[in-house]
C-alpha cells in the first residue's frame, strides 16, 4: 500500500494514496496521523491495507484527486532521522580525490549521522538557503521507516521492521561541511532540511524489485530539466538497509518513525550518471585536477524519481526550486 501525508499541522493528515497515484481516501477514523499509525502497526496496518485495496478496485466513491504539490513529507517531524553511506564507490571516490586511503573499518562498518528531523520538507517544497557560497548540493537517496526496534538486534530481525519505503533529497552544503568535520563531531549546520518523496509505500509494493533488504531498481536525477543520473540503488550497496538499521541499533532502541537513509546512491559505472553535484566534482578532480561542475544556485530545479518496470512512478518525484531566503 502507499501512504501520504497532506499538509495540516505540524505533522500532516494520513492518507492512504492508490497504486497508480491519482486518488487518495482520508483515514482519520484509523490513524490521523503517519506517526499515529506506526506507534499502532499491528492494529492500523489490515485496516489500511482494506482502504488501499479497494481503491484500488475502484470501490471507493469518497477518493479524492491526489496532488502530490499538497503534500508533506510522509513524516512531517520524525522521532530520528538518521542516513548511512552504504555505497562504498561514493566513499572512496571521495577519499581518492583527497589522496586519502580508505580505513579498513569502513568496509565493516557502515558510516552513519544523526541529522535533524524536525523539519522535514514535501517534495515540492523548495530548498532555501541564505548564501550561495555555501554550496548547496542535492543527495538523491532511499530511506527506511521503522517500527520499534529493540537494542542488539541482528540485520535478519532488523529486515522485520522495515515498514516504508520513500525516496529523500538530503540537502548537503558542501563548503561548510570541512570546517564541522574538522572540530570532531560531526554535521549540523552542513546539513539543513531534507525533501521526502509525496509517497511512502509497504516494501511488498514494490513488485519483487525490493530484496536482500535493498531496492533494486534506477533511482533518476534530473537538474534543471537535463538527465543528470540513473544509479542502480540495489546493486554495490555494501550495507543493506536492514545492515544500516542493526548498526544504529546496537547500542540503543529505536522508536515508531525513524527514519533510516542509505546514503547518497553510487555506482562505478559513471555512464549512469550521479545522484550528487560532489561525486561529478570529485571525478573532475581525480581526473582532470580540478573541479569544474558549480554546486546549486537560485533559480536551479532538481527532480528526484523512481520508475516501475512499465516507467510509472512509484513513489512520486520530488521536485525542488533553490531559492535564496532571509531569516
Amino acid at each position: 500500500m502507499k501512504l501520504a501525508s497532506l499538509k495540516h499541522g505540524r505533522d500532516g493528515r494520513l492518507v492512504v494514496v492508490s497504486r497508480d497515484l491519482t486518488h487518495y481516501v482520508a483515514v482519520p477514523d484509523i490513524a490521523a496521523t503517519m506517526q499515529a499509525a506506526l506507534d499502532d502497526w499491528a492494529n492500523a496496518a489490515p485496516s489500511l491495507r482494506d482502504v488501499s485495496d479497494a481503491l484500488n478496485a475502484g470501490q471507493r466513491p469518497d477518493a479524492h484527486p491526489f496532488k502530490p504539490e499538497e503534500c508533506a513529507a510522509p513524516l512531517p517531524r520524525a522521532y530520528q532521522w538518521v542516513d548511512g553511506s552504504a555505497y562504498l564507490n561514493h566513499v572512496e571516490l571521495v577519499r581518492k580525490a583527497r589522496n586519502a586511503e580508505m580505513p579498513p573499518s569502513f568496509y565493516t562498518d557502515p558510516l552513519m549521522y544523526q541529522g535533524g528531523s524536525d523539519d522535514m520538507l514535501g517534495a515540492r517544497d523548495p530548498i532555501t538557503i541564505r548564501d550561495e557560497s555555501w554550496g548547496t548540493d542535492l543527495e538523491a537517496e532511499v530511506a527506511v521507516i521503522t517500527d520499534d526496534v529493540a537494542i542488539g538486534v541482528t540485520a535478519e530481525e532488523a529486515a522485520k521492521h522495515v515498514r516504508l519505503v520513500m525516496l529523500v533529497n538530503d540537502v548537503s552544503l558542501r563548503n561548510l561541511i570541512p570546517n564541522e568535520l574538522g572540530k570532531g563531531f560531526g554535521f549540523v549546520l552542513s546539513k539543513p532540511a531534507s525533501a521526502f518523496s509525496p509517497v511512502a509505500v509497504t516494501p511488498d509494493e514494490l513488485e519483487g524489485h525490493w530484496h536482500d533488504n535493498r531496492l533494486h531498481l534506477p533511482l533518476r536525477v534530473w537538474l534543471n530539466g537535463e538527465w543528470f543520473g540513473e544509479p542502480n540503488a540495489g546493486e554495490e550497496m555494501t550495507f543493506s538497509h536492514a545492515d544500516l538499521i542493526a548498526h544504529l541499533a546496537r547500542t540503543r532502541r529505536l522508536g515508531a518513525g525513524s527514519i533510516v537513509g542509505s546514503g547518497t546512491i553510487s555506482n562505478k559505472d559513471r555512464t549512469r550518471g550521479s545522484c550528487c553535484l560532489a561525486e561529478v566534482r570529485m571525478i573532475e578532480t581525480i581526473e582532470q585536477g580540478v573541479a569544474k561542475t558549480p554546486f546549486l544556485k537560485a533559480g536551479d530545479t532538481v527532480r528526484i524519481d523512481m520508475l516501475d518496470a512499465v516507467g510509472n512512478s512509484i513513489f512520486g518525484s520530488i521536485e525542488q526550486k533553490v531559492v535564496l531566503g532571509a531569516r
